[in-house]
């Protein structure tokens, strides 16, 4: 089985600097914001907590809070900035092993899903 540490995520190298990455729109000690490297939607962002934890279910209530808040603030904003009709929300921990929600800006008649 394959355990995924601090020292090998690409999200915790983007957090710490290592790895050039534009930040976006939101940054604490808590939670982080980036542009995906992959976006399937132009405005495509990660929000991560900015400690790593590799599930959903490890992370403590007032991580998982904020990474909520974030997600929900930096939703609005995204579509307002790119016109979409909805944000489409993804909680996902398995192709980067560090919990990160994807914000995807949508609209209504889009073809093809991520």
């Amino acid at each position: 089985m394959y355990t995924h540490t601090m020292e090998n995520c690409i999200f915790c190298k983007i957090i710490a600097g290592e790895i050039p990455a534009e930040k976006a729109h939101h940054e604490d000690d808590k939670i982080v914001s980036f542009p995906d490297y992959h976006p399937v939607r132009p405005g495509h962002t990660l929000v991560v907590p900015a400690k790593h934890y590799q599930w959903f279910w490890e992370l403590p209530d007032d991580v998982a809070n904020d990474l909520f808040k974030v997600a929900r603030k930096l939703a609005g904003e995204l579509k307002e900035k790119t016109g979409a009709d909805y944000i489409q929300l993804s909680v996902i921990g398995k192709d980067v092993p560090h919990t990160h929600m994807h914000l995807i800006p949508r609209k209504f008649d889009d073809t093809v899903s991520p």
